[in-house]
């Protein structure tokens, strides 16, 4: 693993895991040796990841739960950790949240952003001032200032808006959830079918890190419309949404992590 240093004090890194892309932007290194090692505990930790909880391995702990060749007593702790955070996301969403999807066991509406949560909290114990950590479009922040930038899902290669993170910004996550880059993934758990009146994308942004953006943000894009008021409901989440027809909407406090709206 090569880790690109752009600038003094400054390391770049991409790599593939997990059907995926994810950059790391670390700022602030003044012991480089110990932030190169904490990334590269922080990469190993996102293939485990992906080697436990592939839905498209036959030979992951998941598919074999799901199969009923392993018990959770069988698997190792982080199955039993990610499956409790998923009850839970289930409880808060009333059932909009679900690790179910086309019958089979599957956490991956949550196991992707607790992953990187971990990985950036892994780097930041090393000594790392700053880490900005994007995995396919979902970015875990520590420290900052930072600007994360929204893809638009109906006018590619624009922004929809920019999410700002001030210095000092600790565990501030971004996650979308839509259609755009792969297709109608998230499907209504309910009706086991595409969202009706579904959205082009939503943005859900946390301060409790990324394990909850990445759920809530899979829960609302299945809610559609009804989004708007669930996520006002909840006291640490705000969210940015783009409608199918191309209009825009933000819960209330969204506008204090807004740096700049499409015009």
């Amino acid at each position: 693993m090569a880790a690109g240093s752009p600038e003094p004090g400054r390391l770049r890194h991409v790599e593939e895991s997990m059907g995926t892309v994810f950059s790391f932007d670390i700022r602030g290194v003044t012991d480089e040796a110990r932030v190169r090692a904490g990334l590269r505990a922080a990469v190993a930790s996102l293939h485990r990841v992906d080697e436990i909880f592939s839905t498209f391995r036959p030979d992951s702990q998941i598919t074999r739960l799901g199969r009923g060749e392993l018990t959770p007593a069988e698997c190792v702790t982080e199955v039993a950790e990610v499956l409790d955070l998923c009850a839970a996301a289930e409880r808060e969403s009333d059932g909009w949240f679900s690790t179910r999807h086309a019958g089979r066991l599957d956490p991956t509406g949550l196991v992707k952003g607790w992953a990187v949560e971990r990985a950036v909290r892994m780097i930041a114990s090393s000594g790392a001032e700053s880490v900005c950590l994007n995995g396919g479009g979902d970015v875990q922040l520590h420290g900052g200032p930072w600007r994360v930038g929204i893809a638009d899902p109906l006018r590619p290669g624009a922004l929809a808006t920019v999410v700002e993170a001030p210095e000092a910004q600790e565990g501030l996550a971004v996650a979308t959830s839509g259609p755009a880059e792969r297709g109608c993934h998230v499907l209504d758990p309910h009706t086991g079918e595409p969202p009706v009146r579904g959205l082009a994308s939503i943005t859900v942004v946390c301060p409790t890190g990324l394990t909850a953006a990445d759920a809530r943000a899979t829960a609302a894009y299945a809610m559609g419309e009804e989004a708007r008021d669930w996520l006002e409901a909840l006291p640490d989440a705000e969210g940015f949404a783009v409608t199918a027809t191309g209009g825009t909407w933000t819960t209330t406090g969204f506008r204090h992590y807004a740096a700049q709206l499409a015009v």
